[in-house]
């Protein structure tokens, strides 16, 4: 990856994640939600953001629902913040890697402790 797309993942995870942390004010984001990696397209149409949501699952759907519903907010706050050609169009992705290593590290401790 050329370092000009690296730099404008970092720019839109930072502007994402502020925007997550203070930006939202839908009563269904309950969870703590953070970013936790950002694909842009090499021709800034299209952005795929994981996101990784603190909760139970429905609390995560309900976090997930919000942000899907606030991509225009979400787009326009990013289009204010950057000074890109284009702005992409969001795809965000629920991202369970912390979820899933949490129970790997619980299944090792369980055998370990079995020893």
């Amino acid at each position: 990856m050329k370092n000009r797309m690296i730099r404008i993942n970092d720019e839109i995870k930072k502007e994402l994640s502020e925007i997550l942390r203070s930006g939202l004010k839908d009563p269904r984001m309950v969870s703590m939600a953070s970013v936790v990696r950002v694909d842009t397209s090499a021709d800034l149409k299209h952005c795929k953001a994981y996101i990784s949501v603190l909760g139970d699952e429905t609390a995560s759907q309900s976090c997930m629902d919000a942000i899907n519903s606030a991509k225009g907010h979400i787009k326009s706050q990013i289009a204010a913040a950057l000074q890109l050609r284009q702005t992409p169009d969001f795809k965000f992705i629920l991202d369970d890697s912390l979820d899933y290593s949490f129970k790997i590290n619980k299944m090792l401790d369980d055998v370990t402790k079995g020893d």
